[in-house]
């Protein structure tokens, strides 16, 4: 049976390895055994956190329309609970781009749920 030589074959794939992971600190982007377990580590956390991105997000609208909202007097909780009492269908991404972009229609969207949670509640 022939030799088979693997010299170039295993040299692109560590050169692959080396080349994503540029800009890495240490030996992390220097010695290939460092690269490849910090390469397996960086695929690891890209996943984790494109899932937290979701939740980052959402708790960042929470924050912007609760701020906005209680300008005007009114909690996060009273807003929400009134926007389902007066079933009105925006979600929470809609909401926070109304209060930074558009102030009026987000003061007469908070006058609509205080009218209905001041004549629903008597």
């Amino acid at each position: 049976m022939t030799r088979v030589k693997r010299g170039s074959v295993a040299r692109k794939r560590r050169n692959k390895i080396l080349k994503s992971n540029k800009g890495f600190q240490g030996s992390h982007s220097k010695t290939f055994r460092a690269a490849n377990q910090q390469a397996i580590k960086a695929l690891c956390y890209g996943y984790i956190d494109r899932r937290k991105r979701k939740i980052n997000f959402r708790r960042l609208w929470i924050r912007r329309i609760n701020a906005s909202s209680r300008s005007y007097g009114v909690n996060y909780n009273q807003f929400i609970y009134g926007l389902k009492q007066s079933s009105i269908l925006l979600n929470r991404k809609v909401i926070s781009q109304l209060s930074i972009l558009d102030p009026v229609s987000f003061k007469k969207l908070l006058f609509c749920i205080k009218d209905k949670t001041v004549t629903s509640n008597p």
